[in-house]
C-alpha cells in the first residue's frame, strides 16, 4: 500500500493555511513600520519607499518570503529594472537587521528569517492594461461583446 501523504500546513494545492495568512499578515504591518522608521543606511535605498504588498510564510513559519514594489521619491523618479534589482538586493543584504527590529515589532514565538522579492504582479497589470488598450484587442473584444447579446 501507498503511504499517505501528510499535507495538512503545507502550502501545496489548497494554498496557505490561516496560521500562514495570519502571521503573513502581521509580518506585512509590522514590516511597513520598520521600514517607514528606520534609516537604512544604504545607497541603493537612498529617497525610495518600499511598498511592502504581501508576505508569505513557510508552513512552520520561519521564513518569510517578502514581495516589495520601490517607488520613487516622486513621480517622474520610478525605478528602472535594474535600479528595482539593486533595492531588492539592498533589502536582502539587510535583512538580519530588519529581522531584528522586527522581532521587537511582533508578538510571534519566533521572527521568521526575511527574503525579499520584487512583487512581479503590478508589471503584469500594466503589461496586460496595455493590451487591452491596442486598438486590435479592443475590436476584438468588442465583436466578441457582440455576439454574446440577447
Amino acid at each position: 500500500m501507498g503511504r499517505k501523504q501528510h499535507t495538512r500546513n503545507a502550502s501545496g494545492p489548497q494554498g496557505p493555511s490561516q496560521r500562514q495568512l495570519r502571521a503573513g499578515e502581521l509580518i506585512r504591518h509590522a514590516l511597513v513600520e520598520v521600514l517607514r522608521e528606520e534609516e537604512i543606511h544604504d545607497p541603493a535605498l537612498e529617497g525610495v519607499s518600499v511598498t511592502v504588498t504581501e508576505v508569505r510564510m513557510s508552513p512552520d513559519l520561519k521564513h518569510a518570503t517578502c514581495f516589495v514594489e520601490p517607488l520613487g521619491a516622486g513621480v517622474d523618479t520610478a525605478p528602472t529594472a535594474g535600479h528595482v534589482e539593486e533595492i531588492v538586493k539592498a533589502l536582502n543584504a539587510h535583512a538580519r537587521f530588519l529581522r531584528g527590529v522586527l522581532g521587537r515589532h511582533i508578538d510571534m514565538r519566533f521572527t521568521p528569517d526575511l527574503k525579499f522579492r520584487h512583487d512581479e504582479s503590478f508589471d503584469a497589470a500594466g503589461r496586460m492594461e496595455r493590451l487591452f488598450a491596442d486598438p486590435r484587442v479592443r475590436a476584438d473584444i468588442e465583436r466578441s461583446g457582440d455576439g454574446d447579446e440577447d
